[in-house]
């Protein structure tokens, strides 16, 4: 494990040692990250003393599941650690009701790296809010944190020991081939996954359906009118 006061993206700094030759389950943690990434290309806020900040490498595990094998880690992890009653979105939003709308407390980024045609290594980032912050405008509504949704404060040691723990039961679980629990557990999280409407684009035109389920490859099933839509990437909007 690399234990850094601050970085760039804790992915990078993995994606380098990666190139190294690190070895498979290696980890780097960081106090703050200055240019954090989350999906789609949004920005991680990760100021120093409020979250976690956490990157595994994984050499063995590729399967189209593991974003939501990494969801199911992290909402676990924060169910033993912090007490919290965290829940997920599709595909790894780790939310927590917060007495209102839904408060997103842990974002989570898989970067795969391939050569010859096949999966060489994946990256998996994690950032949890631990502690308030005095956050972006464009997060005030929708961003929240550990301590200050659960009113407890969590040691972010103790917190690290549960998320690798987890999140290395999910991987063995997708390594022997047990899939079908995995995705079990990632439904019983997250009951959006069934009756929701939401909401996504395709091109320039919008569509919106009513969630129900997702298929034994992670993708989220929508139906619309009379048809089902798979929905395997992109970015959903769940309509409140």
């Amino acid at each position: 494990m690399r234990h850094y006061r601050q970085v760039g993206s804790t992915n990078d700094v993995l994606a380098e040692l990666a190139d190294q030759g690190a070895a498979h389950g290696t980890v780097v943690v960081a106090d703050a990250q200055t240019a954090g990434r989350g999906r789609h290309g949004h920005r991680w806020f990760s100021p120093a003393g409020t979250g976690l900040y956490v990157s595994v490498l994984l050499r063995t595990v590729s399967a189209p599941v593991l974003t939501l094998a990494a969801g199911v880690a992290v909402a676990e992890a924060l169910r033993a650690a912090g007490g919290l009653e965290a829940t997920l979105e599709w595909p790894n939003d780790v939310v927590v009701a917060g007495g209102g709308d839904p408060r997103k407390v842990a974002g989570i980024l898989v970067e795969a790296t391939t050569a010859r045609g096949r999966v060489e290594r994946v990256i998996v980032g994690i950032g949890i809010n631990l502690r308030e912050a005095v956050w972006p405008v464009e997060l005030v509504d929708r961003a929240g944190s550990v301590e200050g949704l659960s009113g407890r404060r969590v040691d972010p040691a103790h917190l690290l020991v549960e998320l690798l723990a987890a999140l290395a039961t999910r991987c063995a679980e997708i390594e022997s081939g047990a899939v079908a629990g995995l995705l079990a557990r990632w439904e019983a999280l997250a009951p959006s996954s069934h009756g929701a409407i939401v909401e996504w684009s395709v091109g320039s035109g919008r569509h919106r359906g009513v969630t129900e389920g997702i298929d034994e490859h992670g993708a989220l099933l929508v139906r619309v009118g009379t048809h089902l839509e798979r929905l395997a990437g992109g970015e959903v909007h769940h309509v409140r």
